[in-house]
């Protein structure tokens, strides 16, 4: 890119700029590829979908963007029952039967908001919303308006997006999307985190501190990361999991009077832990004879007991 078409670039869509690109990336760990790729999306005004597992830092991203845009980030959880009417919104019965039909009657819905505020519509798993829902989204992704009837036309502000995300390893309950919904959203495949910038998530979130702190992190994060390999589990636990736990941790660690990771009953403190923060997250295989708590006592084992080398921070 040439500094002329670069300046040119930047003018036309100043969110582009590096001080801004550099405020919105202070704001997101680990994740700088695929910031540069969503800001690069949206700030070429095109709607996309972010698929990846829970707990990838999805929402984070589109926070940190709308935060610095300084435009509203409405959150839309797609199911069975999001119909048109409660994305695109709807007339106040009581108001109508006193005053029959107006525009003034109206009650926005998520969708007409995010248009008329110029803010992003986040659909969260967006493939098990109906499919008379999603193509309601088909002329706003298109023409940036919608028309509804006994309203009129809205037309969208210039930093509407529709942005949506999907979970590739959960299929129970989803529907096939349409070529038409497809061909409007650009698409970014977003996996785990590495564990270095997974270990940093957890000192913020969980706000643990110092060296007994750091190896909390770390003990976590590696207990958690096991439940995405375990030949027994379908689907493991985000790193959501591993911040829950080692708050778990800390607390148990106040009641219990221990200090350090050498101190007796530090790992045993840790597998309770585990058992609060990982078991409801974890997705066992139906063809496994395990429970939730057997596979994760497996991962302590393996984890604290015959490879405790591997617990030493970093």
């Amino acid at each position: 890119m040439s500094q002329t078409f670069a300046a040119e670039a930047v003018q036309r869509h100043p969110q582009l700029s590096r001080e801004s690109r550099d405020r919105i990336a202070s704001r997101v760990v680990g994740r700088e590829r695929e910031l540069e790729l969503t800001l690069a999306a949206v700030a070429a005004g095109r709607d996309i979908v972010l698929e990846g597992p829970p707990g990838t830092s999805k929402t984070t991203i589109l926070s940190a963007i709308t935060a610095e845009w300084g435009i509203p980030l409405l959150f839309v959880e797609g199911n069975a029952d999001l119909t048109p009417a409660k994305l695109v919104g709807h007339h106040n019965p009581s108001r109508v039967l006193r005053e029959d039909y107006s525009p003034e009657n109206f009650v926005a819905g998520p969708l007409l908001e995010a248009m008329q505020t110029g803010g992003f519509l986040y659909i969260e798993e967006f493939n098990r919303a109906p499919e008379d829902t999603l193509n309601t989204l088909l002329t706003a992704m298109a023409d940036r308006s919608i028309t509804v009837p006994r309203v009129g036309k809205i037309k969208a502000l210039p930093t509407f997006r529709v942005i949506a995300s999907m979970n590739p390893y959960d299929n129970v309950g989803t529907s096939r999307l349409s070529t038409s919904v497809h061909d409007r959203l650009n698409r970014l495949s977003i996996g785990y985190q590495d564990e270095a910038a997974e270990v940093e998530i957890v000192r913020r979130r969980a706000g643990v501190t110092g060296e007994f702190g750091d190896r909390i992190a770390a003990d976590a994060v590696a207990v958690t990361r096991a439940t995405r390999v375990h030949d027994d589990i379908r689907q493991g636990s985000s790193v959501r999991g591993a911040i829950d736990t080692a708050m778990i941790v800390e607390q148990l660690a106040i009641g219990r009077d221990i200090l350090t990771a050498e101190d007796d009953g530090y790992a045993d403190m840790f597998y309770d832990a585990m058992i609060v923060g990982l078991s409801g997250r974890i997705h066992v295989d139906e063809a496994a004879e395990f429970t939730p708590e057997q596979v994760l006592r497996e991962i302590w084992e393996d984890h604290f007991i015959l490879n405790p080398h591997q617990a030493a921070p970093g």
